[in-house]
C-alpha cells in the first residue's frame, strides 16, 4: 500500500482566535496602534521610502515619540514636547498623494483595532493635523479634498450625535468680517480675491 502524498495533520491546527476592536485607548495599546501603523507605512511603496530616508537610524527614537505624541492627544498625558509643523517643515519632496496615502493608512489601521467611539479620537485629531499640515505645505488656497472634509464632518456628526444643520449654528456670523483665507476651490479664492479688489 502506498504512503500518501500528504500527512494528515495529528491534530487540527487551532482556529483562529478572532480580534476583537479595542473599546478604550490605554498607552499600551496606542504603543502596538503606532506600532502597527508605522510597520504599514515601512512597508508602503509610496511613504516607505521617504519614513527610511528620513527615519534612518532613528526608528526606535519616533516611534517611541509617536506613542507619546498620541497619548498626549487621546489620553491627555501631556508627555509630548515638539512643534508637529517644524517637524515636517523640512520634508521639501511631499506632495498631496503622500498625505492622502498617510491618512488611508492611519485611518485604516485605527479603524480595525478601535471601536467607533474610541477610533474617532484618534481620527478626529489626525484630520485636523493634517488639514494644519496640508495648508502650512501647498499654501492657504490649497483645496483640501471633498473627502477629507466630508470625513471630519462625518466624524464630528459621529461624535457628537449632531446633524449638519445643528453645526451651522454653532458658526459664528462673519458676513462682516475678513474671509478665512481658505476656500475649497482655487476658483472660490479667485473670485473672493476679485471682489476684495473691486471694493
Amino acid at each position: 500500500m502506498s504512503k500518501p502524498l500528504i500527512e494528515p495533520p495529528s491534530q487540527p491546527a487551532p482556529l483562529p482566535t478572532p480580534f476583537v476592536r479595542i473599546a478604550e485607548p490605554d498607552e499600551t495599546n496606542i504603543r502596538e496602534l503606532v506600532d502597527a501603523f508605522y510597520q504599514r507605512v515601512d512597508d508602503d511603496l509610496l511613504l516607505g521610502p521617504i519614513f527610511a530616508r528620513e527615519l534612518a537610524g532613528r526608528w526606535d527614537a519616533h516611534l517611541a515619540k509617536m506613542a507619546t505624541f498620541w497619548s498626549s492627544l487621546v489620553l491627555g498625558t501631556k508627555g509630548y514636547r515638539g512643534n508637529v509643523q517644524e517637524a515636517h517643515r523640512p520634508l521639501g519632496d511631499i506632495e498631496p498623494q503622500h498625505f492622502a496615502r498617510w491618512l488611508t493608512l492611519f485611518l485604516d489601521t485605527v479603524n480595525t483595532r478601535y471601536e467607533p467611539a474610541a477610533a474617532v479620537q484618534f481620527m478626529e485629531p489626525a484630520l485636523r493635523i493634517a488639514q494644519s499640515l496640508q495648508l502650512s505645505k501647498f499654501g492657504w488656497d490649497y483645496a483640501i479634498p471633498d473627502k477629507q472634509l466630508a470625513l471630519m464632518a462625518s466624524l464630528k456628526r459621529l461624535r457628537t450625535g449632531r446633524g449638519e444643520s445643528e453645526f451651522s449654528r454653532e458658526l459664528p456670523d462673519r458676513s462682516h468680517g475678513k474671509p478665512f483665507p481658505v476656500g475649497l476651490s482655487s476658483v472660490e479664492n479667485t473670485e473672493q480675491r476679485n471682489k476684495s479688489s473691486d471694493a
